[in-house]
């Protein structure tokens, strides 16, 4: 392969791998700023998710800004750190799939043990993307009723959404290879125009254009469903898309025991075999050429 063929697809995969993870997960950013307002330089920002006890450090430039990339969605905090000025930390932050909310910081002039709280149990704000989304959080996903446990329903509950027709709900009938799923048409649009993602990477049927089937709801954690002005990264399909992101496991142990059910745990009587069965088996296996022949019975 010639070395300008082999520079050109290393970086398209790179590109598709970072724009995998982009899809997938979440940032923060922000400035911080002293109590007059002037930026703080050099202070270090630390986001802990506290499902996993996972951590993230970034120290601050001159100009005070910050960010946070590729962080896995979950409950956070954040934690800002400097010499001269109190610790900050910030609880209640939860992030969701391709959110990127902006969390401003302003120190106050203080000894470092003292720590100064705050309770961010408010939604957090959007200021990056130029899109209209709307989250279904897992809550919804694990409770709300579906029919056939199909969570490509649960995209209906935009409000720009609905049940696909013409050409794209036809071939979605009759298409041979076409998997369980249901043409959804967003603010207006045709029911292939959707770009559909699962944990960063493109889940679209190439064939058809339609979605795979999305994970059941209890591997399912959230999706996003985004349209209007979309960025460039969503250049398939331009009328909307769906983000999707499976479950990822905690620091909590669970355990549940096993039981059967139809018995509540307790095992069943099986039948005892008769005399003349017992005896028959006795000889078990019968010699080469030799009948067996078993009456059940006492």
């Amino acid at each position: 392969m010639d070395t300008r063929w082999k520079v050109v697809f290393g970086f398209g995969f790179a590109c598709a791998l970072v724009w995998g993870q982009a899809a997938a997960t979440s940032q923060i950013n922000g400035v911080v700023r002293d109590s007059s307002g002037l930026a703080v330089s050099g202070a270090q920002v630390k986001a802990t998710q506290t499902a996993t006890g996972l951590v993230r450090t970034v120290i601050t430039g001159n100009d005070g800004a910050y960010v946070l990339t590729n962080l896995p969605i979950g409950p956070y905090t954040l934690g800002v750190d400097r010499d001269g000025f109190s610790r900050y930390v910030q609880s209640g932050i939860v992030l969701q799939v391709n959110s990127n909310p902006t969390i401003d910081v302003a120190l106050k002039v203080g000894a470092v043990n003292e720590q100064v709280t705050v309770e961010a149990n408010s939604a957090m704000v959007e200021t990056h993307s130029t899109g209209v989304g709307t989250v279904v959080d897992n809550q919804r996903v694990v409770e709300l009723p579906l029919n056939g446990r199909n969570a490509t329903e649960l995209i209906l509950l935009a409000g720009s959404s609905t049940s696909g027709t013409g050409a794209a709900a036809g071939q979605a009938l009759i298409n041979p290879r076409t998997y369980p799923t249901i043409s959804i048409s967003v603010a207006g649009g045709t029911g292939i125009g959707v770009t559909y993602q699962l944990d960063g990477a493109y889940y679209n049927d190439i064939f058809n254009g339609l979605n795979f089937p999305l994970p059941f709801p209890d591997a399912l954690q959230e999706f996003k469903l985004e349209t209007s002005a979309l960025p460039a990264q969503y250049g398939f399909h331009s009328n909307a898309t769906v983000n999707a992101v499976t479950k990822a496991g905690t620091n909590e142990r669970s355990w549940q025991p096993l039981t059967h059910r139809p018995w509540n745990g307790r095992a069943p009587k099986l039948p005892t075999l008769g005399t003349r069965v017992q005896s028959a088996l006795r000889g078990f296996p019968p010699r080469c050429g030799r009948r067996l022949r078993i009456r059940i019975g006492r």
